[in-house]
């Protein structure tokens, strides 16, 4: 189907993938102002079960899982127990003894590595990976075409929430509303045997309101607008998530022992020599990930882990890893590319808010 729609292949991860149908720019815009389907198919999905699923969740993720509900769902990361990020990932509860992880999809093998290798609690785990397609719907117009494919109300739903519902005549289709754009929009978990089916029906059904399909050179320019973390960039396994700007997603409650907390609440109170931090470009110039970062004397004081040319600002932007004090907000810090050093200034994450 991608290439029945005139996709540029490349290979990520392991897989096929399509990089852009149209082309970055005009995919990038549809998603900001309309809607855009992409195929998340790659992503990994683990089912974590039994009585003990919620000490192990607890155990091996940053976010506190005992606030959540079911049909909630939480951005997390699994600590690597040496103060780094195996993944990050989302953890959805349907009840209190069963849980669904997602996790990114260069990474199944090794967290599925990692997280049997801390299930001491004998937790029932199992890997459908291969098992379940995603598609991500995403745009300020996604819920309303997806609500012709349902009976169930999903206009409505709250950001970070998920149902079990019938959707383009499918029975027990998961439904949320997470995103990796920054405008909003619904993800689909279904069985491979019925995602032909299903994408067609939610290109139909966005027909009307200027739906495309998009590729991951898009995914890229609109989560890096948004200011959300690229694992393998921006997070990895030697970066902990206080220094990542990731201390909301690590929570220091009680009862909340997970893996490397002593050390993560260390950091939280005493501080982190680097930061990841935003910024937006003065001199004209497109930042990329490996460029150094300097002050204005030519000092390396850091390095850029994303960056791009914002196709909604028309400016470079990027996040990089800065040097303390410079990485205040509203610092002047200097982008090295080739000979040149190009003016920026930090800033908050988001860029660009839709």
């Amino acid at each position: 189907m991608h290439r029945q729609m005139g996709a540029k292949m490349v290979e990520f991860a392991g897989w096929d993938m399509p990089v852009q149908f149209e082309g970055i720019g005009i995919e990038h815009t549809t998603v900001r102002t309309k809607l855009g389907v992409f195929d998340v198919s790659h992503m990994g999905e683990f089912w974590v079960e039994g009585a003990h699923a919620f000490a192990l969740v607890q155990k091996v993720t940053t976010n506190d899982v005992a606030a959540l509900t079911d049909g909630k769902v939480q951005y997390s990361c699994f600590p690597n127990g040496k103060g780094g990020i195996v993944d990050d990932l989302l953890v959805y509860r349907f009840n209190a003894e069963k849980y669904l992880l997602v996790v990114n999809a260069a990474n199944i093998d090794k967290d599925w590595a990692h997280i049997n290798s801390q299930n001491d609690v004998n937790a029932h785990l199992t890997n459908v990976s291969d098992e379940v397609s995603q598609l991500a719907i995403q745009g300020p117009l996604a819920l309303k075409a997806m609500q012709k494919l349902t009976n169930e109300s999903v206009e409505d739903m709250e950001y970070y929430t998920f149902k079990v519902i019938e959707f383009a005549g499918v029975p027990d289709v998961i439904f949320s509303t997470t995103g990796y754009t920054g405008s909003g929009g619904c993800e689909i978990y279904m069985p491979n045997d019925v995602t032909e089916n299903i994408y067609k029906a939610v290109l139909e059904a966005g027909e009307e309101f200027g739906i495309k399909p998009i590729g991951l050179g898009a995914r890229d320019t609109l989560r890096l607008e948004a200011g959300f973390c690229l694992y393998g960039n921006d997070i990895d396994d030697t970066t902990s998530p206080i220094a990542a700007g990731l201390g909301w997603i690590t929570k220091f409650t009680d009862g909340n022992d997970f893996i490397d907390r002593p050390l993560f609440e260390s950091q939280n109170t005493n501080g982190v020599p680097r930061r990841l931090k935003g910024f937006v470009m003065v001199d004209k110039g497109i930042p990329r990930h490996g460029y150094e970062v300097a002050d204005a004397e030519g000092n390396v004081i850091g390095h850029i882990t994303s960056g791009t040319m914002s196709i909604m600002l028309h400016k470079g932007i990027g996040m990089a890893y800065i040097d303390k004090p410079f990485w205040k907000e509203g610092s002047e810090i200097y982008i090295k590319v080739r000979n040149k050093q190009l003016k920026a200034v930090v800033t908050r994450p988001p860029f660009y808010k839709a």
